[in-house]
């Protein structure tokens, strides 16, 4: 294949089959064809790109945009499955691999964000509220689809868990799992720079000043080029496969005719533009000439649908913002770092969403917000803030408790059946947002806006998403 330049992708996941060769499933026998019925509708948009590596490798040079660590554990799964393989093609296999890992995920995620709750709000019905709500997450048919979100939730809120518990170096190998996974990873590595800085302040009155600061620099190296490991490796892959004399590698003729009919680039022996970067990095490059991301190229007229489908998350965590700051200016201002004062009964923090250990999630939640309103496709702002940030299920938890009079009546009755002790007409069983849904009528207006956002799009995603609509 010449050196030309790449043809248009018009959107992630576009190529289905009949674009992406797919298994022939007349040959494959009926299986497949139930298999793909039940489940086809999870391998659309980006989710036909994570199959398509798993089942082919990196043969493209778009194909860098989705990164190693979902495809990675699809194949294990897959492996899982070795028994019905003689049954099933190898891509049915794989769909149901999607299916049942990424409901695992998801499942172990919403626990994983319970647990953090727990540790960081200081209120077990809030922190209850929070993983109820991420159960019905605006993001969720990406959390089900074979999209990578699901895995990067679990492993990004198991990392803040063991961080909150002074596990840093399980956190950091949790952080760096969660980098091989999707890109926005990276930005994780300031909780541990925070906790460090943290803890660096709190050991003034102790440790020599000089020595401290040394440990801390250490420190920081260290978690930054912890992080930045997958994400480096990632990239001198790409570049031995594209750049290096003698990298072309045989190409089956089916996906050599599909590059030459998309003018899809492959590793032929001729290298592309970013080989001669003075920093050669493939994903800054896909990411720029196949999606045109880039610092607010998506600001267009034809582009309002999609801003106005990211609104609601937006509105969301910037309000979440205002609160907080308006809350504890001093404690932003100081950037959350306060130095312990000794004595004998140590001071707890105030629990719930204003504490000020929710802080550095807060920075962590804006820093998303702004980067992916200005440098992303705005409409996936959704589900890359609500696999990211609890900061989406915190404050909406924080503000049905704060808001709804029926929770807070619940709230003196601790230890007994909700639904045995139900407030006179209303019905609320044991789950809490199942009861608010139950007494949708005599709820306030927070909790119908809040409640209704989340279905709307809990439903919309499921129903668009799996008939090849576009959605968030």
């Amino acid at each position: 294949m010449r050196d030309v330049a790449p043809g248009p992708i018009p959107e992630r996941g576009a190529e289905v089959c009949g674009q992406l060769p797919c298994p022939d499933f007349g040959a494959a026998g009926s299986l497949d064809h139930i298999v793909e019925g039940l489940l086809g509708g999870l391998s659309h948009w980006d989710a036909e790109h994570f199959l398509f590596i798993a089942e082919h490798g990196y043969l493209y040079e778009h194909s860098f945009a989705f990164f190693p660590g979902f495809p990675l554990v699809l194949i294990a799964g897959t492996e899982l499955l070795r028994p019905l393989q003689g049954l099933l093609s190898l891509r049915s296999c794989l769909l149901i691999s999607v299916a049942s890992l990424n409901f695992l995920f998801s499942v172990l995620a919403a626990v994983a964000l319970h647990d953090l709750g727990r540790l960081v709000l200081r209120c077990p019905r809030l922190a209850f509220y929070g993983a109820l709500l991420f159960c019905l997450s605006p993001a969720n048919v990406f959390l089900a689809a074979g999209y990578s979100e699901a895995l990067f939730a679990l492993l990004t809120f198991s990392a803040m868990g063991q961080l909150e518990r002074g596990r840093t170096w399980t956190s950091g190998l949790l952080f760096t799992l969660a980098t091989g996974v999707r890109s926005n990873g990276l930005v994780n590595v300031g909780f541990l720079v925070h906790s460090q800085c943290q803890s660096f302040f709190s050991s003034l009155m102790v440790l020599n000043p000089l020595r401290g600061l040394v440990k801390l620099l250490g420190s920081v190296i260290l978690s930054v080029l912890a992080l930045g490991l997958p994400f480096a490796l990632f990239q001198y892959y790409a570049y031995s496969q594209f750049c290096l004399p003698g990298s072309a590698r045989p190409i089956p003729e089916p996906f050599l005719q599909l590059a030459v009919n998309k003018s899809y680039r492959i590793a032929d022996g001729n290298e592309p533009p970013w080989c001669f970067w003075e920093l050669p990095l493939i994903y800054s490059y896909v990411q720029d000439i196949y999606w045109n991301v880039g610092f607010l190229r998506y600001y267009e007229l034809k582009q309002v649908p999609n801003f106005l489908l990211a609104a609601p998350v937006t509105v969301l965590v910037a309000w979440a913002a205002w609160t907080y700051v308006t809350t504890h200016p001093w404690l932003c201002l100081t950037l959350g770092m306060r130095r312990n004062k000794i004595s004998k009964t140590p001071e707890k923090p105030d629990p719930g969403f204003l504490s000020p250990q929710v802080f550095v999630y807060l920075v962590h939640a804006l820093a998303l917000l702004l980067f992916g309103g200005l440098c992303m496709h705005v409409q996936v702002l959704t589900r890359f803030l609500g696999s990211s940030t609890p900061v989406v299920y915190w404050f909406p938890a924080h503000f049905l408790q704060d808001r709804e009079p029926l929770l807070r009546s619940l709230e003196t009755m601790p230890g007994r059946p909700l639904a045995g002790h139900s407030p006179p007409g209303r019905k609320v069983p044991r789950n809490s947002i199942v009861g608010l849904l139950y007494n949708w009528k005599t709820c306030s207006a927070v909790t119908r806006c809040i409640l209704g956002y989340f279905l709307a799009y809990w439903l919309l995603g499921l129903l668009l998403h799996c008939n090849f609509l576009p959605w968030t």
